[in-house]
């Protein structure tokens, strides 16, 4: 374990290093986050000026849910987004091969070969934004409440992921999969919105949100793993079968990636191939 700690802390000090090779580029990231944080943020501002809650989400509670989501994408996108990106120039290049021969778990290598450092400051800006909220909310917190939302917010890492991870290893097959920033877009638009948000309102008929709302949380349950850590920091969790959802689905879906990546790396034939 210690040698994988010191492996990745190579791998921080190589990112820090880059960053600083370019530090326009580090402002111009930290500046357009700013700038979509802020447009986000007023925009809820606005909606809530006229409203006094949505689907039972206060404006406050509304913030740390935001914030929530924010703190999760930040997180994936800082340590995951750019290597599972990277996974098919890897394939094309040969480093893939360089990173097979290395005694390091190669999902490992792959994974967290570099940190977008540059996330740092919407973590900053989450972690603001909640606090915020949570004054707002006027609610104390227990020990046991914050260590339960950070481990959900693990959970959520795990499964955001492991559905990348499991995407990016199409790249063996396909040489270039130029869609998983899509499919990362389209994923964090569903995840964006609480789960409540998707609840019918004619009971005598079955509505396309209601779909979606059961096809996100019972089959992907994307709605789940940002809903569930927002309502326990937030104390409004009442059905605690969402949570348990929300850890079995983190738990199988990374076991799925890792026997999809192992299987990839079966099929994979060099450089050359």
């Amino acid at each position: 374990m210690l040698f994988y700690v010191r492996v990745f802390l190579t791998f921080f000090r190589n990112s820090l290093i880059r960053e600083m090779m370019f530090p326009a580029n580090f402002l111009i990231q930290v500046v357009t986050r700013l700038f979509w944080f802020c447009a986000r943020v007023a925009l809820f501002g606005m909606i809530y000026s006229q409203v006094d809650s949505i689907q039972e989400w206060s404006k406050h509670e509304y913030f740390a849910f935001m914030a929530t989501g924010m703190l999760i994408n930040a997180i994936v996108e800082a340590f995951f987004m750019p290597n599972c990106a990277a996974f098919c120039d890897n394939i094309r290049t040969g480093k893939l091969d360089f990173a097979l021969t290395k005694p390091v778990d190669p999902q490992f290598l792959v994974s967290l070969e570099k940190v977008n450092l540059a996330m740092a400051s919407q973590v900053l800006l989450a972690v603001t934004l909640l606090g915020w909220a949570l004054m707002g909310i006027g609610q104390s917190l227990s020990i046991a409440q914050v260590l339960l939302y950070l481990v959900y917010i693990g959970v959520a890492v795990l499964f955001f992921y492991s559905m990348m991870i499991t995407t990016a290893c199409t790249s063996v097959w396909f040489g270039r999969n130029q869609g998983l920033y899509d499919f990362w877009f389209y994923i964090t638009i569903f995840a964006q919105y609480p789960r409540s948000i998707y609840d019918g309102q004619d009971a005598a008929r079955l509505e396309t949100g209601e779909v979606l709302q059961f096809a996100f949380s019972w089959v992907i349950p994307i709605l789940l793993v940002v809903t569930v850590p927002a309502q326990i920091i937030v104390g409004t969790l009442t059905d605690w079968r969402f949570a348990g959802v929300a850890v079995v689905a983190a738990g199988a879906c990374f076991l799925v990636s890792r026997a999809v990546f192992l299987w990839s790396l079966n099929h994979y034939r060099g450089a050359s191939s």
